[in-house]
């Protein structure tokens, strides 16, 4: 049962992480330091509760905030996407190598699910964005932020929360692929 729980709160968290990086990594941090659901203390990825590497974290999320217009190209978005991916594949295998020594399939289901994670969002936030006035699309960020919190908080208290939201992921992207296929199809029939 407890390899149930470990693999739903590490499912959530690279869900999280895979939205927004860097405050899910704090929150699971924070969470670790406190020993409320998840404890890295003994593991390889202790790190991952340190205030060094919290500190760290947390300096680059200020960054990226203050950067946020130049960082809104392919280039940037494709470099914080892949930080993204790489958080979440560190905290879903942290989680597993909190009560069990095989931690590197927490690695590689880590890796996928926040990939999954961005991936739906960045399609779902494209689509938004384009109905939005401005300024309510530079709100946008600041919406991913609070659901990647909340996810993350959620993962580690109400694992099975995390189903749910890789489901969701899941109906996110096939729904926006299939949307994406259909206004297409409409293009050809005009011809």
């Amino acid at each position: 049962m407890k390899l149930v729980i470990d693999i739903l709160q590490g499912m959530g968290l690279a869900s999280a992480a895979g939205l927004r990086p860097f405050l899910p990594t704090l929150v699971a941090g924070g969470f670790a330091s406190a020993d409320i659901g998840v404890d890295y203390d003994g593991t390889a990825f202790a790190f991952l509760e340190s205030p060094i590497f919290l500190l760290a974290v947390a300096i680059a999320m200020v960054i990226t905030f203050i950067v946020r217009a130049q960082l809104d190209t392919p280039v940037g978005n494709a470099g914080l996407q892949g930080i993204a991916i790489g958080l979440g594949g560190l905290l879903f295998a942290a989680t597993l190598d909190d009560n069990f020594a095989v931690w590197w399939p927490g690695l590689v289901a880590g890796l996928l699910i926040a990939a999954l994670a961005g991936a739906a969002v960045r399609d779902l936030f494209g689509r938004v964005r384009g109905r939005l006035d401005r300024e309510a699309a530079a709100a946008l960020p600041i919406y991913g932020e609070a659901v990647a919190v909340l996810l993350a908080a959620l993962a580690i208290l109400v694992p099975p929360v995390s189903l749910l939201a890789v489901g969701f992921f899941v109906w996110l992207l096939l729904g926006g692929r299939r949307r994406e296929g259909e206004k297409y199809a409409g293009l050809r029939i005009l011809r």
